[in-house]
């Protein structure tokens, strides 16, 4: 077998600083987007930025193990990329108690099970709280960006479908549905005190965001229907 010459051996050199430079490259741009940006960054926002053929994947679980020691941490919040305080120094960090606002304990149970039977619909709640929702507790945890809309339930009435959002996940300390508490630690956080609704339970979290088989997307006038937009030609003016 021949020997590999000086001249390969320079070129291997060569192309491996090359890649380490488009490695290190990268990073800095990863990290320059993800730390302007007000929402998390998703790999599909920062590949289309860097260098191709880089492992985005492998770029960010790098830079996420460089800060997991410092007062910021690199983490993931339903498949993108946002920078937050360390948890234990969120003690240090003060918060105006006007940006965080109290839910009620039915807020907290309405939130609880739509977090945990996504897809859901308003029936569905009253079915497993046993009691009637208001209207203003849905309004409140939608002002609060926690809730959405989801689609509309193939069944008779199409009723509307509600599920939780990124926000709701960033504001937990959730990278993913399948990282919510179980039952007791619900009880433990305050969530769900006193009286659990007889038909709550804990079932497997959705996977991802995606429709169900027995759901609709929510269409333009499904969501004039719902007063969330004006209606089509509607006169804004006096």
């Amino acid at each position: 077998m021949n020997e590999p010459n000086d001249e390969h051996m320079e070129a291997e050199a060569e192309t491996l600083e090359i890649d380490e430079r488009r490695l290190s490259e990268a990073e800095r741009i990863a990290e320059a987007l993800v730390f302007a940006s007000a929402q998390p960054v998703s790999e599909a926002f920062i590949a289309e930025r860097v260098a191709r053929g880089v492992d985005i994947a492998a770029v960010m679980q790098k830079l996420k193990a460089d800060y997991a020691s410092r007062g910021v941490n690199l983490v993931q919040v339903d498949g993108a990329w946002a920078f937050r305080t360390a948890a234990d120094l969120s003690f240090v960090i003060r918060r105006d108690e006007s940006e965080v606002r109290k839910l009620s304990r039915a807020a907290l149970e309405v939130l609880a099970i739509i977090a945990y039977h996504q897809p859901v619909t308003r029936a569905e709640i009253e079915d497993i709280r046993g009691v009637q929702t208001s209207k203003g507790t849905l309004d409140v945890l939608m002002e609060s960006g926690w809730v959405r809309f989801r689609g509309r339930r193939r069944t008779p009435g199409r009723p509307v479908t509600l599920g939780t959002t990124r926000d709701f996940l960033d504001h937990f300390g959730l990278e993913e549905l399948r990282d919510l508490p179980g039952l007791e630690e619900l009880k433990g956080a305050g969530l769900l005190s006193g009286r659990i609704p007889a038909n709550f339970n804990i079932p497997s979290p959705l996977m991802n965001d995606e429709l169900t088989e027995d759901e609709d997307p929510i269409t333009q006038m499904d969501l004039e229907e719902l007063g969330i937009l004006p209606p089509t030609g509607a006169n804004s003016s006096d």
